[in-house]
């Protein structure tokens, strides 16, 4: 069953039922009081987050999302000034949005809250999912998979634990003793759990994974509650002073938006202008790379161009137009299209298989090849994402980075020092003058395009080339010539790209012929393996990348963004701990 599968019924009294574990998701005396009685109470909140500048609470049990609420509610009224709060949720089978809005209208006092999570609730896709909250200051990853696969793959270590699944005897699986010492193992020192049920195995699993088990009075009709504390000194994790971040390209914006929704300062460093190397195109595409192996690369791939996509919903100025059609580009591709599309990877809907005939119907042309169409894929301006996530205010090209007590040394072309603790390289192909030992190539690329394509735009489409329609016009490309390091421009490549449209949109390439073109050719990073660089640069403290985004860097940018800005701050990364080790520079893949 997919976690997309809940069938709800409901009560006389109006309240949410599982039919497959027959209970109630909440009790009858009022939910939301015993979501404050339990819950809230229970892990000492607010008293608990005081003083803190972030504060991180787990849930195992997702339910209608009504703990959630319960505690953004009481973050907005006590939060500690300058907090931010991480968010961590597990549900095997997750409502569906109108199910939950049902259940959630009992409480209008929750409404304003309620909004924007239902607005992003998920949809079936297995995973992790992050809702951003940010009026809240908060954000949510919520991990649509049992628990102990959740607890497993991610990273965080938790404040506080709401364990609200079914209970123990109608939903055993999630109160297995593996899975509280998972919990156990994922809390930081001092963390407090809360439950609603004093089962005894709950009790003597808690105990056995290293808590201080006490019972406390119930709610409602329930004489009593489990409260529970894992000895230690809490802590307070956290970035200490500005962070530097070199590049502005979709690299390094994508690092900073992600730092400054963390609350941490940054510096952003830059020897020309934004988008000065690869990111500086008038358009580019936000696609998904298709793997039809469904492994990790797979997920890693799916849950990076769906984030994307929800990144940019925020600036609607820098999308073009949506949509983007995918042209077989051997015999074998229209198996593979058909997999990818009814795998669990992506949304029911996001992509559809199309046989010739309604392939040629999309672009615009006739064409004997299948197609998967991609409703939701943008053709994207990058200058106007690099014009809202990156700092007015840059300084200059940094000329030497080296290491020192406390951090790490900046010297840029003027002269100008200064030493940060944490350093994030996001310079592109520069990356290497900076960490020689950094496993990145070099790829010229050259994109053509044209500012007055005539009555009608180029639908969006990639054939192992790409076209992509412009603010006015369209722009098709990209030479990939590696190991060249050039960027002028040449008519030999505008030649190569008119070839490689020839291939897809022949009528259109013809069209173009000896029509004037205008162009721009920067050096892609790449690795060997064609994964991005996204963490800590080893036997570098201090020192973070984000690089080697090849040619799908508006596509890999927000979610690896987020996580190395994550692993900077000490939160928690919405990126699974085996994903992330997909893009670790230690791995021996890049090399």
């Amino acid at each position: 069953m997919s976690p997309g599968d809940a069938p709800i019924e409901w009560t006389e009294d109006g309240r949410p039922r599982s039919s497959l574990y027959r209970d109630a998701y909440f009790g009858a005396d009022d939910g939301l009081a015993e979501s404050r009685a339990v819950f809230l109470q229970g892990c000492g909140l607010p008293g608990a987050w005081a003083g803190r500048r972030s504060f991180t609470v787990a849930e195992l049990g997702f339910g209608t999302g009504l703990n959630i609420l319960a505690l953004l509610d009481l973050w907005r009224r006590e939060a500690p000034p300058g907090g931010r709060l991480h968010l961590f949720s597990v549900e095997a089978h997750l409502m569906p949005r109108e199910d939950a809005a049902r259940a959630l209208s009992a409480w209008p006092e929750l409404a304003s809250l309620a909004a924007p999570l239902l607005a992003q609730w998920p949809g079936k896709r297995r995973g992790f999912h992050r809702i951003d909250l940010p009026e809240s200051r908060a954000s949510l990853d919520l991990a649509l998979m049992e628990a102990g696969e959740a607890l497993s793959r991610w990273g965080g270590r938790a404040d506080a634990w709401f364990l609200d699944g079914f209970a123990p005897a109608l939903n055993p699986d999630m109160w297995r003793d593996e899975v509280l010492q998972a919990v156990a193992a994922r809390s930081a020192p001092g963390a407090r759990v809360a439950t609603f049920t004093v089962a005894g195995q709950v009790r003597r699993g808690l105990a056995a994974a290293g808590f201080e088990v006490s019972r406390a009075p119930g709610h409602g009709r329930k004489r009593e509650r489990l409260e529970a504390v894992l000895p230690g000194q809490v802590t307070t994790p956290g970035l200490a002073g500005p962070a530097a971040v070199i590049g502005a390209g979709i690299a390094g914006a994508a690092v900073r938006r992600a730092l400054l929704a963390l609350g941490v300062e940054v510096v952003q460093f830059e020897a020309e202008a934004p988008g000065a190397g690869a990111s500086g195109n008038p358009a580019g595409l936000v696609t998904p790379r298709l793997d039809a192996g469904l492994g990790p690369v797979a997920r890693l791939a799916a849950q990076a161009y769906l984030r994307a996509l929800d990144v940019y919903a925020a600036l609607p100025r820098a999308v073009i137009s949506r949509g983007v059609l995918q042209l077989a580009a051997s015999e074998r591709d229209p198996d593979r299209f058909a997999r990818i599309a009814a795998s669990d990877l992506f949304p029911e809907g996001a992509l559809r298989r199309l046989d010739p005939t309604a392939a040629s119907q999309r672009l615009g042309e006739p064409t004997h090849r299948a197609g998967l169409d991609q409703p939701d894929a943008l053709s994207l301006d990058p200058r106007e994402v690099l014009a809202s996530w990156c700092d007015a205010d840059l300084r200059g090209r940094v000329e030497r980075l080296e290491p020192v007590e406390g951090g790490w040394r900046l010297t840029t072309a003027a002269g100008e020092a200064q030493t940060f603790r944490t350093v994030i390289l996001a310079a592109g192909a520069e990356l290497a003058r900076l960490w020689t030992g950094a496993p990145i190539l070099p790829v010229r690329g050259q994109a053509s395009w044209i500012a007055d394509p005539g009555p009608e735009t180029p639908w969006a489409a990639g054939w192992g080339g790409y076209i992509a329609p412009m603010a006015a016009g369209f722009l098709f490309g990209a030479t990939f010539r590696r190991g060249e390091t050039s960027t002028e421009l040449t008519e030999a490549d505008h030649q190569a790209n008119l070839e490689s449209l020839a291939r897809a949109r022949p009528e259109l390439a013809a069209a173009l012929a000896g029509a004037p073109l205008d162009g721009r050719a920067r050096i892609r990073a790449t690795t060997r393996d064609h994964l991005p660089l996204a963490g800590a640069v080893p036997e570098a403290p201090g020192l973070l990348v984000l690089g080697g985004l090849g040619s799908r860097g508006l596509t890999w940018a927000p979610l690896l963004g987020e996580h190395v800005a994550a692993l900077a701050a000490g939160a928690p990364s919405p990126l699974p701990g085996d994903l992330g080790a997909l893009v670790d520079p230690a791995r021996r893949s890049a090399a």
